[in-house]
């Protein structure tokens, strides 16, 4: 990022967690330093947490986690609950100025939606609620264990783990076993799908309103996946090495 910036850099734009990257988890202090060199440099720290935010990681922002405040952040997808079109750039309130002399100077595809922001308005009161972020967290632990157990027994297949509330991913052991698991995930009643800018991972994001007896089940879904994907998995292999011979 030092070597990136430099004096016609206007803003740096992140995802706080990129899902399509693979759930790439911050290490701890990065996001620290890159605020830090932003600030000395007079360049904007932009966040996108289309996906990231509104409790996904059991705090309403993700970037609260790493004790960091953005000067904007992007919202969309979520941000009405899905059943109205509504995205968002929240701003500072020092950039939010630029509207006091012209409140039109910026357009939006989904601006002047009345009926949106009373929608978002609530699933803003909703997602921020204690107890619903109490229970995204208590869900995201019931996964934790249970992925825990599932990673033993498919140790071979499944390799890792990366979690931070509901927005999980797993890893698997190549760029093969992505594709073949999303397959695998829906024939057995799952939509996961692999973080196309790493085959290896597997998004797996469960609705935040998710209960322990649908954790359960879901888990068992996800047993029955990764044995299926592990089958074709080495049947591909087989077929492919067959192939190769003279």
């Amino acid at each position: 990022m030092q070597q990136a910036i430099d004096d016609d850099t206007a803003a740096v734009i992140l995802e706080t967690i990129p899902a399509t990257l693979g759930m790439v988890i911050p290490p701890p202090g990065y996001l620290q330093a890159v605020r830090r060199l932003c600030d000395a440099r007079g360049v904007l720290l932009i966040l996108d947490e289309v996906q990231c935010g509104l409790g996904r990681t059991g705090k309403l922002w993700a970037f609260e986690h790493f004790e960091v405040i953005p000067d904007m952040v992007i919202l969309g997808k979520g941000l009405s609950g899905g059943i109205y079109p509504i995205a968002a750039t929240v701003l500072s309130q020092r950039l939010e100025s630029v509207f006091h002399a012209d409140p039109f100077i910026h357009v939006s595809t989904f601006g002047g939606a009345e009926l949106g922001c009373l929608v978002m308005k609530r699933v803003l009161e909703i997602s921020s609620e204690p107890g619903f972020l109490a229970h995204v967290n208590e869900m995201a632990k019931l996964f934790k264990e249970g992925v825990a157990v599932l990673a033993q027994k498919h140790i071979d297949f499944l390799t890792g783990f990366r979690q931070m509330g509901l927005m999980m991913g797993l890893e698997l052991k190549d760029e093969l076993a992505g594709p073949v698991f999303t397959k695998a995930a829906y024939d057995n009643g799952l939509l996961m799908l692999y973080a196309n800018n790493d085959k290896r991972i597997v998004q797996f994001l469960p609705p935040l309103i998710i209960e322990a007896h649908e954790v359960e089940e879901t888990l068992v879904k996800l047993d029955g996946a990764l044995s299926d994907a592990k089958s074709l998995y080495d049947q591909m292999v087989k077929n492919a090495l067959a192939t190769d011979r003279p």
